[in-house]
């Protein structure tokens, strides 16, 4: 593979598994698209929490965020990308991850995509910001540069089962 300069990456050479993970990054960086990215709500699900514990959050969780895209040769969608965003408890929250989607559309049209995200995340109420991984399922729609993505957070009695919004803007 070959970075946009026309030169292989050398870190990233050799036919193993993470060299092709490696080459994926490094081509999503550097082929991809800009793209920007705006957090705007955390649903908690009614069943898991209590009346006041769901009254106590904030479910519109306004950010921003950047990140670089591309559709691959099999016109799935790969990204790259850092938000920050207020928390349910109304305080700053980090991420920085990538994200792989299976396509299901022509992505110059409509189209949808599930996939995944492999992240690094800080909160205040987690270790006081010390940055945590996590692996999350996602889903989209799409329409052209546009989309309105979703993730699902698991979690138990009181705790995580949030559906976690945000859109996206290619530019």
């Amino acid at each position: 593979m070959l970075c946009t300069t026309g030169q292989t990456l050398a870190a990233c050479d050799g036919d193993s598994l993470l060299d092709r993970a490696c080459m994926r990054l490094a081509d999503t960086w550097t082929q991809g698209d800009n793209d920007l990215f705006i957090p705007f709500h955390a649903y908690h699900l009614r069943s898991k929490y209590s009346e006041e514990k769901i009254d106590s959050f904030r479910e519109n969780n306004w950010g921003l965020g950047y990140g670089r895209s591309r559709y691959d040769n099999d016109d799935n969608w790969d990204s790259l990308y850092t938000m920050a965003f207020l928390d349910s408890h109304g305080k700053p929250q980090y991420l920085l991850g990538y994200t792989h989607e299976w396509i299901i559309g022509a992505p110059e049209s409509l189209h949808a995509g599930l996939g995944y995200s492999a992240f690094l995340t800080a909160r205040s109420d987690i270790y006081h910001y010390v940055p945590l991984p996590g692996i999350l399922p996602v889903a989209s729609i799409n329409y052209n540069k546009f989309s309105i993505n979703t993730a699902y957070i698991p979690g138990g009695e009181g705790n995580g089962n949030i559906v976690f919004f945000w859109s996206r803007i290619g530019f």
